[in-house]
């Protein structure tokens, strides 16, 4: 894509100017990390609340929001490709500033269930449209610095999430995290209608009928490169939901962290904001395969050190923030590249190919992280296992995708 032709597509995102859109396209997306993590710290109070016995139940709190978010996408990708992005996209956060508020006042853990996965299924507009508004207006590397800069800020967010949360806590109890969700919804809803047009001309949009989704489908799921990165990324994001359902109870539980629990997850997740800040540099530079191939071995390797030390009954606090750390910092410098790679060919159906990628990596990845979340016995071991599985598993996707080529394409560059 030449300079002039980038020029021209700015207009799609007019009156925003580039660093606008960029906050813009960065705030919508926060909004499924933001509710995801502000929980972290609440879990105990939530379960004691309800009068949940088992602890791995209580984790359902998480991956109740993660269904919903998964499940949503399928049907938002052609809803936005047929009706425009605009319309869906304030649907999608009015419903998730519909489900805070009915948080608040559930009355049992399985109307907070039923809360957290309508918040879920209104994120997946914010995140399946924010992805393809950028598809809209950007190509090519291009493209890829645009959601690397936007993922930079969506990924920090894990950073302070947990630490707002508590402090939201000691104010009040797990409830007022609900009320800061619904006035960070409020606020990012009314600056979206306000300043956000519509980025999908009414030339380009598709006929809602099944015969067209089903053909959208097939196109996306029948693309080589489109399917096996999809696929690569369900496994790197496995290994993160993984880390996040077990953390309150590995640094709780396992290191007896306390009330500092926040503080250690923190110095970990900044490592994958560190890695975007990075990414939207070097991705002009070196191109999306050189990075995101290099990190992925990376990730093996960090998951083959990880598993060693937890089976030999090795791994002190010290050692495990260190190798989680760079985890999240080589995930920081996979996803948002395997993201373009996976949509990449897919222009014609960028909502429809956003929609199938983000259930695929959110479901799969989700039910990866499960396993290994529902698996944790009161040690490492689990998360560890689980850690090298998803990594490992990622990189063998990858090279099958690739034809058994990394770090350049098996058919031209990108």
């Amino acid at each position: 894509m030449t300079d002039t032709s980038a020029d021209i597509e700015i207009v799609r995102h007019r009156p925003m100017g580039f660093a606008e859109f960029v906050i813009v396209i960065a705030a919508i997306m926060a909004l499924n990390p933001l509710a995801m993590d502000m929980m972290l710290p609440a879990l105990p109070n939530i379960g004691s609340t309800f009068h949940i016995d088992v602890a791995n139940r209580v984790q359902t709190v998480l991956s109740a929001f993660v269904i919903g978010f998964g499940l949503g996408q399928f049907a938002i990708g052609p809803l936005s490709d047929s009706f425009g992005r605009r319309p869906v996209l304030i649907g999608g956060m009015v419903l998730y500033v519909l489900a805070s508020l009915f948080a608040i006042a559930a009355p049992s853990f399985e109307m907070l269930l039923l809360a957290r996965a309508l918040e879920g299924l209104g994120t997946a507009a914010t995140r399946v449209i924010a992805t393809s508004i950028v598809r809209d207006c950007y190509a090519g590397r291009r493209m890829a610095s645009v959601v690397s800069l936007a993922m930079m800020v969506f990924i920090a967010v894990p950073v302070v999430a947990p630490s707002f949360g508590q402090a939201v806590m000691i104010l009040t109890q797990w409830r007022g995290i609900f009320i800061v969700l619904t006035i960070y919804g409020v606020v990012a809803l009314l600056w979206t209608a306000a300043r956000l047009p519509e980025t999908l001309p009414e030339n380009e949009r598709k006929p809602f009928s099944v015969a067209e989704i089903t053909a959208s489908f097939r196109k996306t799921l029948t693309d080589r490169q489109t399917l096996g990165y999809a696929l690569a990324a369900s496994g790197v994001f496995g290994a993160l939901f993984g880390y996040v359902l077990s953390s309150q109870q590995l640094f709780t539980g396992v290191y007896h962290l306390g009330h500092y629990f926040p503080l250690a997850f923190a110095a970990i997740a900044v490592t994958i904001a560190l890695a975007g800040f990075l990414n939207a540099r070097l991705v002009g530079r070196l191109g999306m395969r050189v990075i995101s191939h290099g990190a992925l071995v990376g990730s093996v390797v960090i998951a083959l050190a990880c598993f060693a030390a937890a089976m030999l009954g090795t791994l002190p606090l010290w050692l495990f923030m260190t190798l989680s750390a760079a985890m999240m910092f080589s995930f920081g410098l996979t996803f948002a590249h395997f993201t373009a790679l996976a949509r990449e060919p897919q222009r014609a159906t960028a909502g429809t190919a956003s929609s199938i990628y983000g259930s695929i990596t959110t479901l799969l990845g989700m039910a990866a992280g499960a396993v290994v979340g529902q698996a944790f016995d009161g040690t490492v071991v689990p998360f560890a296992t689980g850690f090298l599985a998803c990594t490992a598993s990622a990189l063998i996707i990858v090279l099958i995708t690739e034809k058994g080529r990394l770090f350049h394409s098996h058919h031209k560059p990108v």
